[in-house]
């Protein structure tokens, strides 16, 4: 394996580039293929987003933060999961300034998403908690870890469930100016996928998965070296240049998703992927040795749980409310949650430590 600390800023800058571009077209097509298997299954948007999607894009958080972690470099590893939460928030309302012309909020027919984005709220209270009190060994990880592991695999359930039954629905699902869900002229368009067998369709996905892990690790590994290599401070770099780094599969996702009209399948996308990123703490805290890493990080760490918690409950209050207010090109929760951000990096650069 190469070792890019021996290379110079400007062959990684080229190896990072070359890295991203990977990644963002191989997310780009998954997003395609997702789309073809919904249409021809009549499979489920949110479902999609939340297993599909938001598991292949996971995959770059799963390779760096658990080669970290048994690095016992418990900071960049945890901030890397915690950081890419608020991060992946912000792309939707970056999504909703580049597609819409509604707010994004205003025209999502499913409700399930509010149940995600109530459960990711939930889970980063808890992250935030186990943060600030500590935590203790328990079965080879800490108990805080356990407990949230546990909590995040039922909220993969309870959404699952509710997803299927559908409880109730949105009153004016079928009134949108921005086009139903999905549509933008879809029938009226070759599918350029159609003629795929499921089986060719799965394994497209599958080498797309392989790029987008192999790839997206090379980009996050670069881009932490970069960090270092232009002198950030190593907990700003696990939140900022490294989250983003590791968050460019889902921006691709996200991107091709709205533009197809999949406003469901955009937004499980990301909220899927931050419940998968809490699950994955457990991983990290399994693979580091010594005491419980929720223990180790600090209030850096809870800062971050904080900042993804209020970018969440943004986008959430903007899920219930449903009003079609926007600034410049966007809803004005996706406005809120870009100050928001902003503000919460700000905050962050200046606890950055050493």
């Amino acid at each position: 394996m190469v070792d890019f600390n021996e290379l110079s800023l400007t062959i990684n800058m080229s190896i990072f580039v070359a890295a991203a571009c990977a990644v963002w077209i191989s997310g780009t097509k998954i997003a395609a293929y997702a789309d073809e298997m919904a249409k021809r299954y009549a499979l489920s948007q949110a479902l999609l987003g939340l297993l599909l999607l938001a598991g292949v894009t996971s995959l770059p958080e799963i390779a760096t933060s658990f080669t970290a972690a048994r690095s016992n470099n418990a900071a960049l590893a945890v901030n890397n999961l915690l950081g890419s939460i608020a991060m992946q928030v912000a792309l939707l309302a970056i999504a909703d300034i580049l597609f819409g012309r509604r707010a994004l909020t205003s025209v999502v027919p499913n409700p399930v998403v509010m149940l995600e984005g109530a459960l990711n709220i939930c889970l980063l209270a808890f992250v935030a908690v186990a943060v600030l009190v500590g935590d203790v060994p328990f079965l080879g990880a800490g108990a805080w870890s356990w407990g949230l592991f546990a909590a995040s695999i039922y909220s993969f359930v309870k959404i699952s469930e509710v997803d299927k039954r559908r409880p109730w629905v949105v009153g004016d699902a079928k009134n949108h100016v921005r086009g139903q869900e999905g549509s933008q002229d879809e029938d009226d368009k070759a599918r350029p996928l159609k003629n795929d067998s499921l089986a060719r369709l799965i394994v497209k996905a599958a080498i797309g998965a392989l790029t987008i892990l192999f790839a997206g690790y090379v980009v996050a590994t670069v881009g932490d070296v970069i960090a270092r290599q232009t002198g950030l401070g190593a907990s700003f770099v696990g939140v900022a240049f490294v989250a983003i780094a590791t968050s460019l599969p889902e921006a691709s996702t996200v991107f091709a998703s709205v533009r197809r009209g999949l406003y469901t399948m955009a937004i499980s996308d990301i909220l899927g992927t931050n419940i998968f990123n809490v699950t994955l703490l457990f991983g990290v805290d399994a693979l580091a040795a010594g005491q419980p890493v929720l223990s180790r990080v600090g209030r850096f760490s809870a800062v971050g749980a904080l900042l993804g918690l209020t970018a969440t409950g943004l986008f959430l209050m903007g899920l219930i409310e449903r009003a079609d207010r926007t600034i410049w090109r966007m809803g004005t929760d996706s406005a809120a949650v870009l100050a928001v951000y902003a503000g919460g990096m700000v905050l962050l650069y200046t606890m950055r430590g050493g």
